[in-house]
């Protein structure tokens, strides 16, 4: 065999070796080993526990994948009592949780998105989002969605981060 026809068996092999590290990782960290999995494509899933399928049905949405070096988070709620203040801490602090699960954190994040229940939180969403980025603070766009956001949330975040 050429050098360019075992490239992509070693690939494979260190993408394996490195999932089962990982997997093991998680074990003896607490995380459960089955917990992520990778696909033929490299794209590494993190389930959210939370989202427990329904017999015979595959889950709705996965809660954070990760490939080509970037961590995808899926939307985050508070759908609990509080104000804006109370609702945007609590989904930065899930966001927090989700991104150091995957390897990465706060300060690697690079694009968000905000959506508000009512724009008129905007104010009070931008006295806890700021500062808990880091001194580089990602790109965001925030808009205020019509009907509101799903479930009984002020706001709901997602990102996107480097690992």
């Amino acid at each position: 065999m050429s050098a360019t026809q075992t490239a992509p068996s070693r690939r494979s092999a260190f993408r394996t070796l490195f999932a089962t590290i990982g997997a093991s990782a998680l074990g003896v960290f607490g995380g459960k080993a089955h917990a992520a999995t990778t696909d033929a494509t490299g794209i590494v899933t993190i389930p959210d526990e939370s989202q427990a399928p329904a017999a015979k049905q595959p889950p709705l949405f996965s809660s954070a994948k990760v490939h080509g070096g970037l961590v995808f988070i899926a939307g985050k709620g508070y759908h609990e009592a509080g104000d804006i203040k109370v609702h945007t801490k609590s989904v930065l602090d899930q966001l927090e949780a989700e991104l150091t699960k995957a390897g990465s954190s706060m300060e690697k994040v690079l694009k968000v998105n905000v959506y508000l229940h009512d724009l008129e939180d905007y104010n009070g969403m931008n006295e806890v989002f700021r500062g808990r980025f880091g001194p580089n603070p990602p790109v965001r766009t925030t808009i205020a969605c019509y009907g509101g956001v799903p479930g009984k949330s002020l706001v709901e975040i997602d990102c996107i981060a480097a690992l």
